[in-house]
């Protein structure tokens, strides 16, 4: 009976360590799983979600996530009110979840922020930009390889103008 005894526990005592050894493992490949999740890849997890994206210079953009590109998250911030924010001018997003959505398809990817504001062209859309500290309101009339000219509308002389605004310094596009 004793040796039953010795042999049960010496059983259960190498069951704890195996148990021990996989609780390791599967931490350890979870760790490095999630070490290879990228940014925009959880923001894709989070569509039709509310989130809250804080840019660099300007305030916070609270919305509903419509799309998501490598260069861009367009948020619906009402029935037609749009915001365009350039993932290279997020700082921070609140409302994200824990999880990430697979790779993007190859169309996906190719969406530049130049196709986002080529549509707002197209469409003559009156458009508020955000520029780190500036704000101009008007329409964007051309896009270019790293900018867009958006020329202002209701100038007090009546005369137009227009400013070459370069995507890296383009933190909120808001149309709507």
């Amino acid at each position: 009976m004793r040796w039953e005894a010795l042999f049960d526990d010496m059983e259960a005592q190498l069951a704890a360590v195996r148990s021990a050894a996989v609780r390791l493992d599967v931490a350890e490949l979870t760790r490095a799983e999630r070490a290879t999740v990228g940014f925009v890849d959880r923001l894709r997890a989070a569509r039709d979600s509310s989130v809250t994206v804080r840019t660099a210079h300007g305030e916070p953009v609270e919305g509903a996530l419509v799309d998501v590109t490598p260069e861009w998250v367009l948020l619906a911030l009402g029935p037609v009110q749009r915001a365009l924010v350039p993932t290279a001018a997020v700082v921070a997003v609140a409302g994200l979840t824990v999880h990430a959505a697979p790779a993007a398809a190859t169309v996906e990817r190719r969406l530049g922020l130049g196709h986002a504001l080529r549509a707002l062209a197209r469409d003559r859309a009156v458009v508020r930009v955000r520029s780190r500290d500036v704000e101009l309101v008007g329409r964007v009339d051309r896009v270019g390889a790293d900018h867009l000219d958006l020329t202002e509308s209701d100038r007090p002389t009546g005369r137009a103008r227009t400013w070459a605004v370069t995507f890296a310094t383009l933190e909120v596009v808001r149309s709507g």
